[in-house]
C-alpha cells in the first residue's frame, strides 16, 4: 500500500481533481477514517484503472493488467505466499535471467531485495491493480490445492508403507516448509509455532514479542512437514508419543540462522516450536540494549568488579541472555579466562569456553558449575540458578575470588533477594556476594515511519490514576529531567504509531528493553542482614533513587521510543 502523502502528491500532480474537491476529498477521509484510494474507488471519483495508471505514469514505471493472465505455478511459486500476500507483490513472467513482479507499491524496496536475493534473479517492476493482485492470489490457492490432492493420495500409501522419510523429501512439503521458514527470517521472527487441529495446521510467528497467525495448511500435511523437521533437526521421525529437542541452520551468503526445535504430541498431532537465533548478527552493546546514562554507569561500574555476583531476572524470552552475552562480550580479553555453563547454547563467543547442559547423563547446571571451578576461570556464566545447590556453588564461588553471572526467574529486581533465601543462601552470603541485580522486559518501539505526537485526554489519565501513582511517577520523571517542574500529565506529549506498510499497521517496529538496576549498597546489604521484607526493600531503593521498571518505561515513552500502553501491557503484574 503506497504511502497515503504521496498518494495525494501524485493525484495532485496529476491535477485529476481541482483544488477544492481535493480539499473535500481529503477531509472525508480524514473523517471516515479510511485511506485515501479506498475511499476514491469507493465513491467512484475515479475508476482502479485510472488510479493505479496515474500511479505507475508517476514513478516511471509500467502497468500491467493481471485480471485474465495465468501465471505458470514455477514462477508464481518464486515469490513465498505469505510474502505476496502481506507484501502485495506477484511474480508474473521470467525472462532469461530477468524477473518480472506486478505490485501496488513501487517504494517496497526492502522486499525487492528480499526477492532479488532469494531468486538471484535481476527484476523489473510493474504497477498493478487490487483486483488484479487478488486474482493472482487465488492462483496460489489453486496450484497448492492440486499438490495437496497429490500428496493426499501419496501420504496414504506412504503410511501403509511406513515410509515417512519419502514424504517429508515430497516437493510441495520441502516448498511449504522452505516458504515459512524463509519468511520467518525475513519477518525477523524470533519463534515458529506449527499447531495441528482437527482439520487444519495453523503456522503463527512470534513477531516483537507477539503472536500472529501467518498462514493455515489443511491437517493432511502434518505427518508430511513433521517428519521434514525430525530431518532437518536429526530427530526420530518415527517417534510420536516423546517429546523432541533438535536443532538445524540455514546458511546462505546473506544469513546465517540457527533454529532450535522442540516437537511435543498434543491432541490432534504433533505440536512444533522452532525458536530463531541469527548467529551473524552483531553483538549489541549495552547502550544498544536501551539503557539509560546512569544505570549505564551502575552497570559499568559493577562489571568491573573482580568478584561477587550479578542477576538478570525476569520471565522467559525477556531478553536475560542477550544482557548476559552483551556484558561478556565486553569483559571478554585475551587475559581472562570465561566460561560458562547454559542450557542451551544460543550464540557461540569466540574465545569463550561454552558448555551445555545435558540431564540424560546428570551434566546439569550444579555439577557442570562444579567442574568449571577446577578450569582456572576468571569469570563464570551459569545459564540459571534452578536450585539451592546450583545458588550455593554459585555464591560460593564468586566469594573465592571470581566473578559470576546468572539468572533467577522473578518479576523485579527487589525479589530476587527473598528468592535466594529460599534457595537456602545465607543472607550473610547473599549481603557480601552480590554486585548488582537487572531486571528487564521487553517493549515493542513505535514505528518510526508513522509516528505521531498526541496529549493524554481526562479520561485516559483518570483511567491511568487507578492503575498507578502518577504523582510518584511524575515526581521520577522530573527528578531524570524528561519533564519541567510546571508540567503535568494533561500537558506532556505522549508518541504512537499509526500504522503503516513498515510495520504491517501495527504501529510498533522492532523492540527494546527497559530496565530497573538494583546495586546493593551497605543499607541495602544491611537490610538483607536482617532478613527485611520485601516492602522493606523497596523503600530502600526508592531511597537510593532506583529507577523501575516502570518509570524507566515512561521515560522511554516520553521520549517517543515506546507508549505508554505497551509499558503498561509488560509491566502489568
Amino acid at each position: 500500500m503506497l504511502n497515503q502523502n504521496t498518494l495525494l502528491q501524485i493525484i495532485k500532480e496529476a491535477n485529476l481533481f481541482d483544488p477544492d474537491e481535493l480539499k473535500e476529498i481529503k477531509k472525508q477521509t480524514e473523517l471516515k477514517k479510511v485511506k485515501l484510494e479506498e475511499y476514491l474507488l469507493k465513491e467512484r471519483l475515479l475508476t482502479e484503472e485510472l488510479l493505479y495508471k496515474t500511479i505507475a505514469s508517476y514513478f516511471k514505471i509500467p502497468f500491467i493488467d493481471l485480471e485474465v493472465r495465468f501465471i505458470s505455478p514455477d514462477i508464481l511459486f518464486l515469490i513465498p505466499e505469505p510474502v505476496a500476500q502481506a507484501h502485495e507483490v506477484v511474480a508474473f513472467e521470467k525472462q532469461n535471467e530477468k524477473l518480472k513482479l506486478a505490485t501496488l507499491d513501487p517504494e517496497n524496496l526492502e522486499t525487492f531485495e528480499f526477492i532479488k536475493r532469494k531468486t538471484n534473479l535481476d527484476l523489473e517492476i510493474y504497477l498493478t491493480t487490487p483486483s488484479s493482485l487478488a486474482t493472482i492470489l487465488k492462483q496460489y490457492r489453486k496450484g497448492l490445492e492440486l499438490e495437496f490432492k497429490e500428496l493426499e493420495e501419496k501420504s496414504t500409501k506412504i503410511f501403509e508403507d511406513k515410509r515417512l522419510e519419502k514424504l517429508a523429501h515430497d516437493l510441495p512439503i520441502v516448498r511449504i516448509v522452505n516458504t515459512f521458514l524463509e519468511y520467518a527470517i525475513f519477518e525477523g521472527a524470533s519463534d515458529i509455532h506449527i499447531e495441528p487441529g482437527e482439520k487444519q495446521i495453523i503456522v503463527r510467528y512470534r513477531i516483537d514479542g507477539i503472536l500472529r497467525e501467518v498462514m493455515s495448511l489443511p491437517s493432511i500435511l502434518q505427518a508430511g512437514l513433521v517428519a521434514r523437521i525430525k530431518i532437518l533437526a536429526n530427530l526420530k521421525i518415527d517417534e510420536h508419543r516423546l517429546p523432541q529437542d533438535g536443532r538445524f541452520k540455514i546458511t546462505t551468503p546473506q544469513y546465517k540462522v540457527s533454529f532450535r526445535v522442540s516437537i511435543i504430541p498434543v491432541l490432534d498431532g504433533e505440536k512444533i516450536v522452532m525458536r530463531l537465533l541469527v548467529e551473524n548478527g552483531k553483538m549489541l552493546s549495552l547502550e544498544q540494549l536501551g539503557l539509560l546514562s546512569d544505570p549505564l554507569e551502575i552497570i559499568k561500574r559493577n562489571i568491573s568488579k573482580p568478584h561477587g555476583m550479578i542477576l538478570v531476572t525476569g520471565p522467559t524470552g525477556c531478553g536475560k541472555t542477550t544482557t548476559l552475552y552483551t556484558i561478556l562480550n565486553l569483559l571478554n580479553k585475551p587475559e581472562v579466562n570465561i566460561s560458562t555453563i547454559e542450557d542451551p547454547i544460543e550464540y557461540r563467543i569466540p574465545h569463550i569456553n561454552q558448555s551445555q547442559v545435558n540431564p540424560k547423563i546428570g551434566f546439569v547446571f550444579a555439577t557442570g558449575l562444579r567442574a568449571l571451578l577446577r578450569q582456572d576461570p576468571d569469570i563464570i556464566m551459569v545459564g540459571e540458578i534452578r536450585d539451592s545447590e546450583t545458588a550455593d556453588i554459585a555464591v560460593n564461588a564468586a566469594m573465592t575470588g571470581h566473578l559470576v553471572l546468572s539468572t533467577l526467574h522473578t518479576n523485579d529486581a527487589v525479589t530476587a533477594l527473598p528468592r535466594l533465601l529460599d534457595l537456602g543462601v545465607l543472607p550473610f552470603l547473599i549481603a557480601s556476594t552480590t554486585n548488582l541485580i537487572i531486571a528487564q522486559r521487553l517493549i515493542r518501539k513505535i514505528c518510526p515511519h508513522c509516528r505521531v505526537s498526541y496529549n493524554l485526554e481526562k479520561k485516559t489519565i483518570t483511567a491511568l490514576k487507578k492503575q498507578l501513582n502518577l504523582e510518584i511517577l511524575l515526581t521520577s520523571l522530573i527528578r531524570e529531567g524528561v519533564v519541567n517542574k510546571d508540567q503535568d500529565f494533561s500537558s506532556l506529549l505522549f508518541f504512537r504509531g499509526n500504522g503503516c506498510k513498515y510495520c504491517r499497521n501495527e504501529g510498533y517496529k522492532g523492540r527494546t528493553g527497559i530496565y530497573e538496576i538494583l546495586e546493593i549498597t551497605k543499607e541495602i546489604g544491611e537490610l538483607i542482614m536482617q532478613r527485611a521484607t520485601t516492602d522493606n526493600l523497596r523503600e530502600a531503593t526508592k531511597k537510593q533513587q532506583m529507577l523501575t521498571m516502570l518509570e524507566d518505561g515512561f521515560i522511554k515513552a516520553k521520549e517517543g521510543i515506546t507508549t505508554i500502553e505497551e509499558v503498561l501491557r509488560v509491566t502489568k503484574e
